[in-house]
This record gives structure tokens, C-alpha cells and sequence, in this order.
């Protein structure tokens, strides 16, 4: 794993504050009673000293103050800036704690206290058998949000990184990385690099992930889309391909069967309808099938001169038609560049031909297999509960549902 990513657009009062309250809940996950959170200085042992950045108000990271290097660290490489602008900001909070202007900058503060033995800290040093410090992520609202840990040595070096699974769903995800990794690390690949496992295993009812560092810090290289495509194809094809018709594949039964589960949701009718045309259109098409990262977008991953590093392996599955991480990369870089999401989705299903091609998809099953895609992604949000947990694209009839059930019907 590397850094994790930047949120796009700029937060909002309401993202905001629904940070603020996820602060309080990751604190009480992590640093449980006896430990106790204060904004004030207090009796008792010191387990660790966080400044909140950029403040309690609008939590994004929080940064263990135990030494300069460590701090410096923490900020520097806890986030892959996606501008320019997140380029400048993130130096600048580099400089203010390297500079000793932090209790200038940074005026809020929580010091934890209690036996660390019942901390995450104690938990990790125990489990890894190093001396570390831990780095705390706040993302925004999300259905998968999970605590995700940043891990320094003494002297400022990030090692590794922690995903911990609090809830049903994010305990499933944190699983599933760990199976996929184990999976991936005698795979075979030869295009592309994977964090390894470290640690996994469980802490008070919560699913704990460890893996190596990316080297994300070394210089970047330009990413050309012939290197792209090739890792993808790389991971398509590293657990061994199947073919046959759609709607007799053990893809389509288990789609269907996930989205029988969300039937009853407000926009699970119109999915439906939209299923049940692309079957009647597209049953009988042959499609050939491997595995797929689940979410290859381009914060997950960086370019080196030698190696292309990719992250985030939660959502991994086997047996999906080929393409789908294609066709997902480039429906969300555009989202990403164009703050349009509709216009993404259309502009994607009609690159195709072009996505398509290098994983050997027959011209007749290439619009059929970005059709699924989006069906996929929506059962996704779907059984999440995207929308309610407040994400920015949760609400599917806003974006989606619209162009894939007019791309069906025009089939």
C-alpha cells in the first residue's frame, strides 16, 4: 500500500463535520478505555501526542508529534497530491513542523493516555516486534471509510501501512486485501509491484491489515497507456482466464444474485429492468473472464522508472469478464479531471473499441462488457450504501442509472 488518496474537490460543512464526529469514534476504536483522549494536558502515561490537521474543525490527518523527523514524515507522506495546489499545501505544513512553527500553525492537539498495552500502538509493536509510531487517516464519508494507519520508525521512515475493519462491510474489504495479496504475492506478476502482507489478524473485534510501503517517494516516470495496459492485462490473466456465454457464467449468477439483494432498494428496480434487456440482448455473447484489481484509479497507483506500483486490493475478484479495470480507470480519471460524472459515464462507454481491444474482447461484446461494468459498479453502491453513508456520487439516478439504462435500451 502507499499513500492514501486526496479527495478531489473541496470539503464541505457537512463532510466536515461528519469528520469531526468520525475523529471521536476512530479515537475510541484505537485507544479504547482504560486510554483516554484529551485536548489537554493530563496524569497518567503519555502513549502518544497528535496534532490535528489542519484543526478539529476539519480533521484530515493526525500527526504524531513525538519527534520532528517523525512528524515531518507523517505529512509528507501520508497523501499522494493530486494538483499542484495539494502539491503546495502539503510542503507547507512539511516546512511549518520541520521549521518549529507547529504550535503556530497547529493549534489543536490530543494526547492519549493509559497503558499502552491496550492501545493500537501496543498492539502493532507487539504484532510487527518494532518500536513505531502511528499516523492516523480522517477520509471523507464513504460506506467503506475505515481507519487507515500510516506506520514510522523512530527516526522518520514509513514502513508500512494499517487498514483496520470496524464494521461488517469494511471487515469483509480488510479480508478480502488480505487474501488478494497473499493471492497476488505467488502470482507471478511480472508487470506491476504489490504491497506484501506483514501482520493480519484481529484486535478487539477489529480486522487488522499490515502491509509494506510502496516506495512512492522515488522520482516519477511518465505513465504511457501501452504500460498501463499491459499490467492490467498482466493481472487479468493471473489466475487463469475461462470463456463462455454471459448469462451462463458463474459471473453473471453471482451479479444477479447481488442484485436480488438490492432489489428493494430505491434505484434497485430500475437496475433490474436495465439487467434484464442486457440479457435478453447480450445473454449468448461469449465473453472471455480473468481477474481485476476492483478499483484501479489513478491515486492507486504511481509510475516509476522501473516498476508501476499499485494499491488498494480490496475490491479483487476473479472470474469478471475482461476490461473492467479499463474501463473503470477511465471512467474515473474522468470524473476526476471533469467534476462531471454523467458526461464521464458516457464518454467512457463510447472509448469501448479503444479500451477494449488490447484484452482481445470481440468488437461485438466491447459496448456489452462496458454495459456490465457500470451494472457492476452500481451493485456495488448499491449494497454499500453509498448514498447513505454520504458520498459524493451515492446517489446513482444522479449520474449513472440514467446513461446505462438509455445505452441498454438503445442496444
Amino acid at each position: 500500500m502507499s499513500p492514501v488518496r486526496t479527495a478531489p474537490a473541496e470539503l464541505t460543512a457537512g463532510d466536515a463535520a461528519l469528520r469531526t464526529q468520525y475523529l471521536t469514534e476512530v479515537l475510541s476504536l484505537l485507544y479504547p478505555r482504560p486510554c483516554q483522549a484529551s485536548t489537554e494536558a493530563g496524569e497518567g502515561n503519555l502513549i502518544a501526542e497528535y496534532l490535528v490537521v489542519p484543526n478539529a474543525h476539519r480533521p484530515r490527518l493526525l500527526v504524531p508529534n513525538a519527534s520532528r523527523p517523525v512528524a515531518a514524515a507523517a505529512v509528507r507522506r501520508y497523501a499522494e497530491p493530486q494538483s499542484r495546489m495539494a502539491r503546495l499545501k502539503r510542503n507547507a505544513v512539511v516546512a511549518a513542523v520541520h521549521s518549529r512553527a507547529d504550535r503556530l500553525v497547529f493549534r489543536d492537539r490530543i494526547r492519549i493516555t493509559g497503558p499502552v498495552s491496550a492501545s493500537i500502538d501496543g498492539y502493532l509493536s507487539d504484532a510487527l516486534r518494532r518500536d513505531l509510531s502511528v499516523s492516523v487517516h480522517i477520509g471523507p464519508a464513504r460506506a467503506n471509510r475505515k481507519p487507515v494507519l500510516q506506520l514510522l520508525t523512530p527516526e522518520g521512515e514509513t514502513f508500512a501501512f494499517g487498514k483496520i475493519g470496524t464494521g461488517p462491510l469494511t471487515q469483509r474489504l480488510v479480508r478480502a486485501e488480505t487474501a488478494a495479496l497473499h493471492a497476488l504475492g505467488s502470482s507471478g506478476l511480472t508487470k506491476l509491484t504489490v504491497p506484501r502482507v506483514l501482520h493480519a489478524g484481529q484486535w478487539r473485534g477489529l480486522q487488522v491489515l499490515v502491509q509494506t510501503a510502496l516506495p512512492v517517494w522515488l522520482p516519477r516516470a511518465p505513465l504511457t497507456p501501452r504500460r498501463l495496459t499491459a499490467a492490467m492485462v498482466d493481472i487479468a490473466g493471473c489466475c487463469g482466464y475461462t470463456t463462455g456465454p454471459l448469462v451462463q457464467s458463474a459471473y453473471w449468477h453471482e451479479l444477479r444474485a447481488r442484485l436480488a439483494a438490492v432489489a428493494e432498494r430505491p434505484e434497485g428496480a430500475g437496475l433490474a429492468a436495465a439487467v434484464d434487456l442486457l440479457a435478453a440482448h447480450s445473454g449468448e455473447t461469449t465473453l472471455r473472464y480473468g481477474a481485476w484489481h476492483g478499483d484501479w484509479a489513478p491515486w492507486n497507483m504511481a509510475n516509476l522508472a522501473d516498476a508501476l506500483l499499485v494499491w488498494d486490493w480490496e475490491r479483487f475478484a476473479t472470474g469478471v469478464p475482461l476490461g473492467f479495470d479499463a474501463v473503470h480507470h477511465e471512467l474515473q480519471k474522468r470524473i476526476q479531471t471533469s467534476g462531471d460524472a454523467r458526461g464521464a459515464v458516457e464518454a467512457t462507454v463510447r472509448r469501448a473499441d479503444e479500451l477494449l481491444a488490447p484484452f482481445g474482447v470481440a468488437p461485438v461484446a466491447r459496448e456489452t462488457t462496458a454495459l456490465l461494468y457500470l451494472v457492476d459498479l452500481a451493485v456495488r453502491y448499491l449494497t454499500d450504501r453509498q448514498a447513505e453513508a454520504g458520498a459524493r456520487l451515492g446517489v446513482l439516478g444522479t449520474w449513472l442509472l440514467p446513461v446505462l439504462i438509455r445505452r441498454v435500451e438503445e442496444l
